[in-house]
């Protein structure tokens, strides 16, 4: 097993279990402020076990649990338009930038469609809808939702052009206490669909993000102690940049160069 998926395996087993609908009750977070740390293996199983601690003042982060499962399989497939419109909003910090995915959780089958937002004050704002099996995000109900959503929010009209830029699989455990998420991926590959060249993570980090809806957490201060700041790093620019090294990609690239690591082609 990959050493980062045994890492957050191990943290979620050790952890007392909160189901799905008390994260939501809880923690949903779907306008929240993120942080996201690239974390060695050693560290993450220091921090995690002082999270879940039971004499944790306040009580304990829980992990997620559903059916018995404590960590998960994730697949989101990006879209962005030919000339990367998403990648190069983001690259250039422009105040109305989106990302466009759909998100299959593969252990219990739920797909979503989902729109990730920017608000004016800084907050990851996250729009999603159900897609039923057979439908795909091309079709005219999601690009109905997208249009809807970025008319609403950011009274711009949306692409028409788009097509899958970026697959990506990895592993997820989720840890939860009031108000406060963190979620930790390990074992992440991810492709280009244009050119077929993959990329994989580092087995020796774990990708942690805070998600909360104020500003530092208790899991930021801790990570600082450890001499861990946060990175410049999102899945989608990173894995693209690192994909793609013709891209201007300044400020994802030292991140980039730690995380991922080439594979072998991919082989339908």
């Amino acid at each position: 097993m990959n050493p980062a998926v045994r890492a957050i395996g191990r943290a979620a087993l050790a952890a007392h279990p909160i189901t799905l609908a008390e994260v939501q009750a809880r923690a949903e977070l779907l306008a929240r402020h993120d942080n996201s740390y690239l974390v060695p293996i050693e560290i993450f199983a220091d921090f995690a076990a002082r999270l879940t601690d039971p004499k944790r003042p306040g009580g304990p982060f829980k992990s997620l649990c559903i059916n018995g499962r404590r960590w998960f399989r994730y697949n989101s497939v990006y879209y962005d338009t030919p000339d990367l419109r998403s990648f190069h909003d983001h690259r250039q910090g422009r105040r109305l930038r989106f990302k466009i995915r759909e998100r299959l959780y593969e252990d219990t089958g739920e797909r979503q469609f989902e729109i990730k937002l920017k608000s004016g004050r800084g907050e990851t704002v996250k729009f999603r809808q159900p897609m039923l099996p057979g439908d795909t995000a091309l079709d005219q109900a999601p690009r109905d939702f997208l249009a809807s959503v970025l008319r609403r929010t950011y009274d711009i009209t949306a692409p028409t052009d788009l097509a899958t830029s970026l697959v990506t699989d990895y592993q997820r455990a989720t840890f939860v206490a009031d108000g406060q998420r963190i979620t930790c991926d390990a074992g992440m590959v991810c492709r280009d669909p244009r050119t077929g060249r993959s990329v994989r993570a580092d087995g020796g980090l774990v990708l942690v993000e805070s998600k909360t809806d104020g500003h530092l957490t208790e899991a930021d201060r801790l990570l600082h102690g450890y001499g861990v700041r946060p990175a410049e790093f999102t899945k989608y620019c990173g894995a693209l940049s690192a994909l793609r090294p013709d891209l201007t990609a300044n400020a994802w690239r030292r991140a980039t160069r730690r995380v991922f690591t080439p594979t072998e082609p991919y082989a339908a």
